[in-house]
């Protein structure tokens, strides 16, 4: 059925080790587990339009083949026969039964991300098996990866297809794939990936995951003989400092559009200012890098919503004293249920909602900012309800404080507050919530007005196909809110002279108004 074929038309550039693991006996058994979900038994003869779950990530992993990828990797390692024996079963088996356009064949066989995903670990299997039906169906692929109209420029799904079509170029000596998925490559980057490193696809999970397929291409790029492209280095390069602050003290990720609450980010090299503003839609910033008792924040803007991005802006999160305190509604899944369209909502983020209609894809823009090393304050303005709104952040370190104040022209507004799972409703009165973590310590969060303030149950997610149970703050409807979070306190007193307002911390004192432009 096959034979070695180590000498072909060209280079069989195997990225095995990319491939996800899998428990292999398991696989050569006819088992297999995707996507965080319940182990299904395929059996010896595999039904591909199988998705027994009704779940979209767990039919696109079917059909990428990859896990057949990691037998082979196993017979290079072991010198098994039999787990290369099965991965070419596996693979004739996909071939025969998913003719490109033939009745029944599931969607997912060919959708433009299962091909480029596919099309690698055929590579891998090329490198040792040799069959006229393998050869052909390489050949179509590379097809498929080179056609303008399927491509996914300054996409994630792009760049897996260039990778793709790379490698299966150099397997079947076509110089021409390889030199346009190199072109392809740097044009897709510059489009994905601003100058300061900010990703388009606005979900900072995601910058993690180009950062690793760059990688990917890179090496691939080097492999082929070819040089690799100083642009794609260099984005490469700066995509690491948009990780590297959206990175929270405790090393995960903030839950910043479709990035699940459970991914970490940490080892990305970090330097410089603990305060950075991102042209691109972002301010991060923290009192200290490498310290987990840091205090962190998040602050959202910039373009309106696209690909993996929510309808956050003007959204913050928010941590301090080593817990978190300010959480988004975060990443669920990409199932197609009404939870899921509610995590991209206005809703599910810490934003003010305008009495009106909302325009999706609104743009925010960053009107002012003021940036110490004890306090910092931003401005920013949009028009996503008809009327402009506006939000004005103060941070405060030593004492820790986070105040925010809310205002809409011509109308009424209500800020929605999302805490963390941990936090737990101690004691409220009109105006004022106070939290605890389960011990001694407390948070409060106060506003004014405060007569009318809602507290009320919520759902976020905590990682792919989670969800836990929060509390939820509305304020009650009006122009303006002011918005006090206070960590540390167990409702702090508050004192009014003249037009200063001033929190009285465990720690200190904190004038909050007037604050604007206040940077010391």
């Amino acid at each position: 059925m096959f034979w070695r074929a180590r000498t072909t038309s060209g280079r069989a550039i195997c990225l095995s080790g990319q491939f996800p693991a899998i428990k292999v006996e398991e696989v050569m058994g006819g088992r297999v587990t995707f996507a965080g979900l319940p182990a299904v038994e395929l059996g010896a003869e595999v039904d591909w339009t199988a998705n027994p779950h009704g779940n979209r990530s767990w039919a696109l992993n079917l059909h990428t083949l990859r896990w057949m990828g990691r037998l082979v990797a196993e017979y290079e390692r072991s010198g098994g026969q039999a787990y290369l024996h099965r991965a070419a079963d596996l693979a004739e088996q996909w071939i025969r039964a998913n003719p490109r356009g033939g009745p029944g064949v599931s969607p997912w066989a060919w959708a433009e991300h299962a091909v480029a995903l596919r099309a690698p670990v055929l590579v891998c299997l090329s490198e040792h098996v040799r069959t006229r039906l393998l050869w052909d169906s390489l050949a179509e692929h590379g097809e498929i990866l080179a056609d303008p109209a399927l491509y996914r420029a300054g996409h994630n799904h792009g760049l897996d297809q260039d990778i793709a079509l790379l490698v299966v170029g150099c397997r079947l000596g076509r110089a021409r794939w390889r030199d346009l998925a190199v072109r392809r490559m740097t044009a897709s980057a510059e489009l994905a990936v601003d100058e300061q490193g900010v990703l388009q696809e606005q979900a900072p999970r995601y910058g993690l995951y180009v950062h690793r397929r760059l990688g990917v291409a890179l090496r691939a790029i080097g492999e082929s003989g070819a040089e690799p492209p100083q642009g794609l280095i260099a984005r490469r390069a700066a995509l690491e400092a948009y990780v590297a602050h959206a990175t929270q003290p405790d090393g995960f990720l903030a839950p910043i559009g479709d990035s699940p609450a459970d991914v970490r980010g940490d080892g990305f090299p970090h330097e410089g200012p603990v305060v950075r503003v991102f042209d691109g839609g972002y301010v991060f910033g923290r009192t200290a890098w490498d310290d987990p008792r840091s205090a962190y924040y998040s602050i959202r803007f910039g373009p309106g919503r696209r690909l993996h991005g929510h309808e956050d802006h003007l959204g913050v999160t928010y941590s301090a004293q080593g817990r978190r305190i300010l959480v988004e509604a975060g990443f669920h899944s990409y199932e197609r249920t009404g939870y899921v369209e509610w995590t991209r909502s206005p809703e599910a983020h810490n934003v003010p909602v305008v009495e009106g209609t909302f325009r999706p894809g609104t743009a925010t823009r960053l009107a002012a900012s003021s940036v110490g090393s004890s306090r910092q304050c931003f401005e920013l303005a949009d028009d996503a309800y008809g009327p402009d709104r506006t939000r004005r952040v103060l941070v405060n370190h030593g004492p820790d404080l986070m105040a925010v104040h809310d205002s809409v022209a011509g109308g009424t507004l209500r800020s929605l507050w999302h805490l963390d799972p941990s936090l737990k409703v101690v004691s409220r009165r009109d105006g004022a919530v106070v939290l605890g973590d389960g011990g001694d310590w407390r948070v409060t969060l106060l506003q004014f007005p405060g007569s009318g303030m809602g507290v009320r149950p919520g759902l976020i997610s905590t990682g792919y196909l989670r969800t836990a149970e929060v509390v939820t703050v509305l304020s009650p409807p009006a122009p303006d809110v002011l918005t006090v979070i206070v960590p540390g306190a167990a409702d702090p007193r508050v004192s009014v002279s003249g037009e200063t307002l001033t929190v009285h911390t465990p720690d200190g004192p904190v004038t909050l108004h007037p604050w604007y432009n206040q940077s010391t």
